[in-house]
């Protein structure tokens, strides 16, 4: 939005605000925070954010804070069911909106609130009023029917997705102009605010039809030769349309004259200066603490106290409130930071580039960051390089752009072996954003980067792992500086250009800005992770070393039999043609298996299946839960199961993994990501490693691919029943201690104790209900979900829990605690100290409430394993490099490491790696890890 703050255009500016959007957006986007008298305060948290950041964003000289008034409006007289789906506003969210309309005002903010009309009503009024008059017009809201209002003087912005949408901006999202939004969202209706639009028409039939027809109305003239289902239903709409059309249309003519003083002369509506000694009392009964200090500064009295920096409490949103921080307090206020002064340089001579190389050796750390033409990292190839040595102070090398008007760059080659003492060399400290990816790109080009001390899209996820990590986000969250974004130089969509077409001004504006952000970010984030020893520890002993490691591993690859899957596939289609062919016999029709309407009118309509669950419009679901439930006393839902599944195998995994084998190294390589798992784990894509399935012969069969090269073994070490483990750390309780301790079956001795049996009489059947309840109880189930998944009824699954905890106290203690501990803090932690965010542990919504709960529970035992399995990772690969071996770490997957091992060291990687996992911490219990090997990863388990 910085574009509309800056803008040379002399019109002076009208902000609008859609308070009733702010208002319901901070609401849901904050977590359950309250005031000194324990009243609701998260959404005025955000409100007040919200506006303070946003006048910081657009420059206005006028604005105004509307707000829906209470009552009826011209809409419910037109219409009895106008909303009538729309649940009542919250008690909590009630109770705040006095408070944020007094808050507004003492902000400077103009606030308009009209009877009888709609928030959207007087905003519609008050563009048209002041394009008249002279004025541009900006419009925050999130509400897409404002669209309708957008022309040359009045544009939107959305805050949520920093989004502007002025005429292009309209159409391209919509595929029609402004001027028949109207139009196109009378077809599509708003289930919002229950207008009804043409049946099973969405947007992009919508818009087809009316670039084809120019408008609703040409479109009725011709409603008779619209063919299909889509005509059928817009014939059986023609009676209401219009009455669609009028609800759905903003009024421009509202009376304000008993709202605005002088009206229609928009004077009254100038932006004031807050009101510092009022917003002082307001934020001290409200118990905005840090605030308190910045405006106690701002009125000339010493603060109350220096606030101690730390990471951002839980706020569930990609933080559009400033810093965001929530819970007893909201983060420090930013600088405004966004017209910082900067000096960029574009290098395309060589004394330019000698002087940036004797800054980069000098400096005490430098961000570096790489343009490239592929987003696929071992492909990658540089385009241009740029590097920040100061806040404000960076340099761009362009080297490979293309195009007539591109100007003469300095050779790659010449460049990349002048910087390449300073690339490989630790002695230099380097910080970067997601530096495992550049290391992928300077590694494509020979350079094995070292010296990479920092990364910002760590620092964050150790912060705050629940929130985003990207460097747009990051800037926003923590600098309140917004750049460039790729799509500002590159384009969107279909018309968006390789970066070696960008013009290289622009090019060297956006990586200039990368490198300058991120330097600017390290300097605000790393204090606050040496303030958090733990964290700290985190930072620097797991994630910066397991970053490297993976960039590694990564590389490395695994080998794939190409041939072996191309028979599984074929014997996949077979069966899958047989499936389909036996799915027809016990329907007695063909029908698409794929399709959940006609799969619906066959099991419920046709066969008369008992209906288990609705989807949201009231039709049969036939989901995967459902279709479970079926299959127990039904054959066909169980053959559609079966179908899905060998289908989603084939497609997923045997078609795909052959076309994924890289041409120079004849691998699969994935791709770790390493901050997106709140928990700490790590997550695979492209292929998704984690979600190869292994409870089915066929999924099992998938991991006979993953093969050893010749004279070598895949080499599998799995940390045995690590969650139940970290459980009896946790929680102290004495019988789980005793079973790991004296190295008992543990779920024979859980059956033991919820049975009441001797360890040594325990049968399969007690033993097998013991694992459930081991592990259902880890994921928080309820004796609703023991009951099921057992297959008993729920007062004995009640009993069962009941005698586990009576048996086990100490971890119905921890459970009790922790969630305790969940609510008061808004985390948990890790047994080494990661936190783990939880935003919705106080949300007035009962069932994200539940969630949260349930989550608070397992968390640290998902945590501290992903902990341990990243300990391990570093360990096994130092030990392994230490040694001068040759085996290689090619996955990681859940808590199993996977090693491609030449035969000459497999008995000494067999004795050594599980050694070496059981030994990376001591927990009460002890840690244990199983090993196998084969010439497949199948065959190692």
């Amino acid at each position: 939005m910085n574009d509309l703050a800056s803008s040379p255009d002399a019109l002076p500016t009208l902000l609008l605000v859609d308070g009733s959007s702010y208002l319901y957006r901070a609401f849901h986007a904050m977590p359950d925070l309250r005031g000194p008298q324990g009243e609701p305060t998260g959404a005025l948290h955000g409100m007040v954010n919200m506006l303070r950041l946003l006048r910081k964003q657009v420059a206005s000289s006028h604005a105004v804070c509307v707000f829906d008034a209470k009552g009826p409006t011209f809409r419910d007289e037109w219409y009895a069911d106008y909303k009538a789906h729309r649940p009542s506003m919250p008690e909590d969210l009630a109770a705040q909106v006095a408070p944020i309309h007094d808050v507004v005002k003492l902000l400077g903010w103009p606030v308009l609130e009209v009877p009888g009309i709609e928030a959207d009503d007087a905003i519609g009024t008050l563009c048209v009023v002041a394009a008249e008059a002279g004025y541009k017009v900006v419009v925050s809201t999130g509400d897409k029917d404002l669209a309708q209002l957008v022309n040359e003087r009045v544009t939107l912005v959305n805050t949520m997705s920093n989004e502007t949408l002025d005429e292009a901006g309209v159409l391209a999202k919509f595929g029609v102009p402004p001027r028949l939004i109207v139009d196109y969202l009378t077809l599509v209706g708003d289930a919002v605010d229950n207008i009804p639009g043409v049946e099973k028409v969405g947007p992009k039939t919508a818009a087809k039809w009316i670039a084809e027809h120019g408008s609703l109305d040409q479109l009725v003239a011709v409603a008779d030769t619209i063919k299909g289902v889509a005509g059928e239903n817009l014939r059986k709409a023609l009676d209401w349309l219009p009455q669609g059309r009028r609800l759905i249309t903003v009024r421009t003519d509202c009376d304000l004259r008993n709202h605005v003083p002088q009206w229609p002369a928009l004077d009254a509506l100038a932006l004031r200066e807050p009101d510092t000694a009022a917003l002082k009392d307001f934020a001290v009964a409200h118990g905005f603490k840090t605030w308190v200090r910045e405006l106690e500064l701002a009125l000339g009295a010493a603060p109350a106290g220096k606030a101690k920096a730390k990471p951002a409490k839980a706020s569930g949103t990609d933080d559009l409130f400033g810093a965001g921080q929530a819970g007893e307090e909201i983060a420090e206020e930013l600088p405004a930071t966004a017209t910082l002064a900067t000096r960029y340089d574009t290098v395309t001579d060589w004394p330019t580039f000698d002087r940036w190389l004797a800054k980069i050796e000098a400096a005490e750390i430098t961000a570096f960051d790489t343009e490239t033409d592929s987003l696929e990292p071992m492909k990658a190839r540089i385009v241009g390089l740029s590097f920040s040595v100061a806040v404000g102070e960076a340099a761009y090398i362009p080297l490979a752009h293309q195009g007539p008007d591109a100007p003469e760059q300095l050779a790659m080659d010449e460049v990349l072996a002048r910087l390449k003492p300073w690339l490989e060399g630790a002695q230099y400290p380097k910080v970067g954003q997601n530096i495992k990816y550049d290391s992928h790109v300077l590694a494509n080009h020979g350079i094995a980067v070292q010296g990479y001390t920092h990364d910002t899209m760590l620092q964050s996820y150790v912060l705050e792992a629940h929130k985003p990590h990207g460097l747009e986000s990051l800037a926003l969250r923590f600098l309140n500086r917004k750049g460039l974004s790729y799509e500002d130089v590159a384009g969107k969509g279909a018309q968006q250009i390789p970066f070696a077409q960008v013009a290289v001004e622009r090019a060297s504006q956006y990586s200039c800005e990368d490198s300058d952000l991120t330097l600017h970010l390290h300097q605000t984030l790393w204090p606050q992770l040496q303030a958090e020893p733990a964290l700290q520890d985190i930072y620097q002993r797991m994630e910066m070393p397991v970053s490297v490691l993976l960039q590694r591993i990564e590389r490395n690859g695994v080998l794939i039999d190409a041939q072996l899957l191309q028979q599984q596939s074929h014997e996949l289609a077979q069966r899958i043609v047989a499936l389909e062919q036996e799915a027809y016999d016990l329907a007695g029709q063909p029908f698409n298996l794929g399709s959940p309407k006609q799969l619906g009118e066959i099991l419920f309509v046709k066969q008369g299946l008992p209906v288990v669950k609705k989807t949201a419009t009231g039709a049969p679901s036939t989901n995967e839960e459902v279709l479970e439930k079926l299959a127990e006393d039904y054959p066909l839902p169980a053959r559609i199961l079966e179908y899905r599944s060998l289908a989603k195998l084939k497609s997923t995994y045997t078609d795909k993994l052959p076309l994924m084998v890289n041409a120079e190294t004849g691998r699969v390589h994935t791709n770790y990501a390493q901050a997106v798992a709140v928990t700490g784990r790590l997550s695979s894509n492209d292929p998704n490693l984690q979600n190869i399935p292994v409870r089915t012969a066929e999924g099992r069969r998938i991991r006979e691919a993953f093969i050893a090269p010749p004279g070598h073994f895949i080499v599998s070490a799995d940390y045995s029943q690590i969650e139940l483990r970290i459980m009896a750390h946790i929680s102290q309780d004495e019988n789980l201690l005793r079973a790991f301790s004296e190295g008992l079956d543990v779920h024979r001795a859980t059956a033991s104790e919820v049975f009441g049996a001797p360890v040594d009489e325990v049968s399969s059947e007690q033993r097998r209900y013991a694992k459930v309840i081991n592990f259902g109880l880890i994921y928080g189930m309820s004796a609703h979900g023991l009951a099921k998944n057992l297959g008993i009824d729920r007062s004995a699954a009640s009993s069962y829990i009941e005698r586990y905890f009576h048996r086990f106290a100490g971890v119905k203690r921890y459970m009790d605690e922790t969630r305790a501990q969940a609510k008061e803090q808004g985390y948990v932690e890790t047994v080494f100290g990661r936190r783990l965010w939880l935003p919705e542990i106080n949300s007035p919504n009962g069932p994200s409430r539940a969630g949260a709960e349930r989550a608070a529970i397992n968390a640290p035992m998902q945590g501290t394993a992903a902990d341990l399995i990243k300990l391990a990772m570093i360990e096994v690969q130092k030990v392994l490099d230490a040694e001068h071996k040759a085996s290689l770490i090619i996955m990681q997957v859940h808590d199993e490491l996977v090693l491609q091992v030449p035969e000459a060291e497999l008995d000494w990687v067999r004795a050594q790696v599980p050694a070496l996992m059981a030994s990376v911490a001591q927990l009460r219990v002890p840690l244990l890890a199983e090993v196998g090997s084969g010439p497949n990863w199948e065959s190692a388990h």
